[in-house]
């Protein structure tokens, strides 16, 4: 897999991670609340994958382009 699309790979695989951490952190310092903030780590992590798509099609196609 090329290059650019390898970065933007990783920087959205970096911020899935991150909302990992926190959510559980967040779970684990308040387990009253623990199933409303697993479901707003889910939400989160889809509008993280939701926001990362453009850059990893754009990333792809400058990929194919440049060779």
């Amino acid at each position: 897999m090329p290059k650019h699309t390898l970065i933007e790979l990783f920087f959205v695989a970096t911020g899935l991670a991150a909302t990992l951490i926190i959510v559980n952190v967040a779970a684990w310092a308040y387990p009253l609340a623990r199933r409303e903030i697993e479901v707003c780590g889910w939400v989160i992590a889809v509008i993280v994958l939701s926001m990362g798509i453009g850059p990893v099609r754009r990333a792809w196609r400058q990929d194919r382009t440049h060779g």
